[in-house]
């Protein structure tokens, strides 16, 4: 009877501690699915990712966010695929928060929106895969590993469709990150030809403030004031004539770059071409100084009368031939609405659009020259001394033309000792050393006045010359009150320099070895817009701040040799200036390249985007 009883009592046992231990068991399971201290939740669970197409080519990304979780803004990235683009993104607004492992970050919770317009890098709409990475952390002090997610994107179009119509219902168009030349591509690809064609000319005019389009002015005013007996009207057809012949050419330059992949305008950047273009330079200016003058043979006049034209004929044709060389060889500069014309181009094969774009964008940067050229004609004085002074000047002007063409192969000491020769000796010529009487009259006291100055900078460029200094800017800056000759240059971020691919991958592998983004700047000798990015936007301190995360790379394609134009393909360059961008983990930012030059706080705002 007593063992029956001790049986029954351990039955019972056994069954308590059975019920006990299912019970903390299912207790332990829902503490874990609901965050509890024993761990965090699955990836999947605390964040769930989905992707909804709105309309073609326009997908939302989404993340449900559970409580005491958060998503990383930056850590989305959507990996580089060989059939897709993306070419506009869109974020739901974020918030500020101190994070323990990165410092200040933007973070999601709850939810988390991203709208991508993607488009198709071949001919007709595509299906493909996209690898969609995230990352984030559980607010109880763990950090998830990046997660990669693929989504399936149906009938990618080849042409954008237009983002204010198409985009999904909640999203700020405002803020699309797109480039200035992706934008300058929706337009061409929007379908309203006159609102494109017409944004292209303000984009023209826009360009024509820049130094690209400066040395055309002295080549113009030159040109006209070589002539003799120039009217308005005259002085009007020459300019026209000019730019006519500098936007054809840029027109049919601009779409053999875009079916071919040739750059025309780097070609004609050869040492020896630029030489005999600053030798022209230097020809025009003893015409102008007096030494001789131009005059077609006779055997060519009377053959051109016989054909009922005139001298005036043959200028003309010697306008246009300076129009089209301008073009070519002065004015070598990529901007974003030009390169968005020539990725239009290549992309889609329409040269009739994207040429007439091209062409209508120069004239817009010929207006000015226009409005210019016959202004000069109507204030040009007719004859005697006054006609002399003014040519001299232009003399001057075009010397100085043939040194700005040199700067480009030369080194920066000898552009400086040029110009700062061709400052004093004109200055002398304004009488800057000569004592005034005192009934010299006002021209002559403002003449002396510009002398001296035309005498004091060219000595200091000798000066600065002399001691090492490379600044034409600054020409005694690490000269005079500072032991270190040129110092000047020191304040500019330190680039590593490369000229082809095989030089550049280590660097990729070992910035992304290092978790560092990347900034490729391609750069070239010849190029003037390149410079002034150099001296007015990484120059100044806050974007240095900024560029002081990024490996820092130059791409010299000053040869525009093969391994220049393999760099070109690679990376969809049309020409530099061209920044392109790398993020943390090597993955190549193609929706990010830069193209011309942004401002500073462009360029600092751009740079806070990219693995900030």
């Amino acid at each position: 009877m007593r063992r029956c009883n001790q049986s029954r009592y351990f039955k019972l046992w056994v069954l308590l501690l059975t019920l006990m231990v299912s019970s903390y068991s299912a207790q332990a399971s829902l503490f874990d699915k609901l965050g509890g201290s024993d761990g965090p939740l699955d990836v999947d669970d605390a964040y769930h990712f989905s992707a909804v197409e709105s309309s073609p080519g326009i997908y939302r990304l989404s993340w449900d966010i559970e409580d005491d979780y958060y998503l990383y803004r930056d850590k989305i990235k959507v990996k580089p695929s060989e059939k897709v683009e993306v070419v506009g993104s869109t974020y739901s607004d974020s918030e500020e928060k101190d994070d323990p492992l990165f410092g200040k970050v933007q973070v999601y919770y709850k939810q988390a929106n991203v709208d991508l317009q993607l488009k198709s890098l071949q001919p007709g709409a595509v299906d493909e895969t996209l690898k969609i990475e995230y990352q984030g952390c559980w607010d109880g002090g763990i950090c998830y590993p990046p997660v990669t997610k693929e989504i399936v994107v149906k009938q990618v179009p080849a042409t954008l469709i237009s983002v204010v119509e198409s985009a999904p219902t909640g999203s700020d168009n405002s803020s699309l990150s797109l480039t200035d030349q992706r934008q300058f591509i929706n337009a061409l690809s929007s379908g309203n030809l006159l609102l494109t064609l017409g944004l292209f000319f303000v984009a023209g005019l826009a360009l024509s403030l820049t130094p690209c389009v400066f040395p055309m002015v002295p080549i113009l005013a030159g040109v006209i004031a070589g002539q003799k007996g120039c009217t308005s009207k005259r002085a009007f057809w020459l300019s026209v004539v000019y730019v006519l012949a500098m936007s054809v050419t840029y027109t049919v330059a601009g779409i053999i770059a875009g079916l071919f992949g040739e750059n025309l305008q780097a070609a004609f950047q050869n040492p020896w071409i630029i030489s005999s273009f600053s030798l022209l330079f230097v020809v025009f200016s003893g015409a102008m100084f007096g030494f001789y003058q131009f005059e077609m043979p006779v055997s060519v006049q009377n053959r051109l009368n016989r054909m009922s034209r005139s001298q005036q004929g043959g200028d003309l044709a010697g306008v246009a031939m300076m129009g089209f060389l301008s073009a070519l060889i002065v004015g070598p500069c990529v901007a974003a609405p030009l390169a968005g014309a020539l990725i239009f181009i290549g992309q889609t094969g329409d040269p009739l659009l994207g040429g007439s774009a091209l062409f209508v964008l120069s004239l817009g940067m010929g207006l000015p020259l226009i409005l210019i050229g016959t202004t000069a004609g109507k204030l040009m004085p007719k004859a005697g001394a006054w006609m002399n002074t003014v040519k001299a000047i232009f003399g001057v002007v075009m010397l100085l033309m043939a040194v700005w063409m040199l700067d480009r192969i030369v080194p920066a000491t000898v552009t400086m000792v040029l110009l700062g020769v061709i400052l004093v000796v004109s200055a002398i010529y304004l009488r800057a050393l000569d004592s005034l009487s005192d009934s010299a009259h006002g021209l002559q006291r403002l003449g002396k006045g510009v002398g001296i100055l035309l005498l004091i900078y060219g000595g200091s460029l000798l000066v600065g010359a002399a001691g090492g200094n490379q600044s034409v800017v600054y020409p005694l800056k690490g000269v005079i009150g500072s032991g270190t000759a040129g110092a000047a240059t020191q304040q500019l971020p330190t680039f590593t320099k490369v000229t082809s691919y095989n030089a550049l991958e280590p660097l990729l592998a070992a910035s992304k070895k290092q978790n560092r983004p990347v900034l490729l700047d391609f750069y070239a000798d010849w190029c003037v817009s390149c410079k002034e990015l150099e001296f007015y936007t990484f120059a100044d301190k806050a974007v240095q701040q900024q560029m002081d995360r990024f490996t820092l790379v130059k791409v010299d394609v000053t040869a525009n040799d093969q391994a220049a134009k393999d760099l070109y393909k690679r990376y969809k360059i049309v020409g530099p200036p061209a920044l392109v961008f790398y993020d943390q983990g090597g993955a190549l930012l193609n929706e990010k390249m830069l193209v011309g030059v942004p401002t500073p706080q462009e360029f600092v705002n751009h740079l806070k985007k990219i693995d900030s």
